[in-house]
């Protein structure tokens, strides 16, 4: 049997949006809440299941540290896309394990990265929701992702999609639950909805 990995040794790696973290009314989510609230929200999202936290932001990374959150900045510009934003994030992580999350969802179900860790590959899982798959929600093996990382050009038009592919992540059936398709796409950061609570343990 598979050895799971504990709490201490995944890093939770929050993606912030761009354009100042401003959200464009997703539904449910208030008007006000900007990225670092919902920064701040997550990082207290999965108590006992997740250990360090890495936010990476687009802009202006001091608001995160005065809130006591270790921010990975971005030099590249709020377009640079999901592949820089893990590849950062990557760089950054000191466990074996980085799960990645976007801010911008409404919330996940209680059950998210247990299931992501049951149900990984050697090299991880992503989500797959009744959309499709989450390129932007996965479970990363840290050293399997910068290996191959260092191997590539990590550049802004990279995709996300297929470094999960060579890295031969588990796609994680999460029913009930929608992200939204800026998630699937791994395209900019936009607003994303999921259905919170509904999800099944795969």
């Amino acid at each position: 049997m598979r050895e799971l990995p504990a709490a201490g040794e995944i890093t939770l790696g929050l993606l912030a949006g761009g354009r100042g973290g401003q959200r464009d009314g997703a539904p449910g989510v208030p008007e006000h809440e900007d990225d670092l609230a919902r920064a701040l929200r997550f990082s207290r999202r999965f108590p006992g299941e997740t250990g360090p936290v890495l936010i990476r932001v687009h802009g202006d990374a001091r608001r995160y540290a005065e809130a006591g959150m270790q921010a990975v900045a971005s030099h590249a510009g709020a377009d640079a896309g999901p592949f820089a934003d893990v590849a950062a994030l990557a760089a950054a992580c000191v466990t074996p394990w980085l799960l990645t999350l976007p801010v911008d969802v409404f919330d996940v179900n209680d059950c998210l990265v247990r299931t992501l860790v049951r149900c990984a590959a050697g090299n991880g899982a992503v989500a797959e929701d009744d959309e499709g798959v989450q390129p932007r929600v996965a479970l990363y093996r840290s050293q399997a992702l910068r290996a191959l990382l260092s191997a590539s050009s990590a550049g802004a038009g990279r995709s996300l999609s297929a470094l999960q592919e060579r890295l031969g992540l588990a796609p994680v059936r999460l029913a009930g639950v929608r992200f939204g398709q800026a998630c699937r796409a791994g395209g900019p950061p936009r607003p994303l909805v999921a259905l919170p609570r509904r999800a099944r343990d795969a």
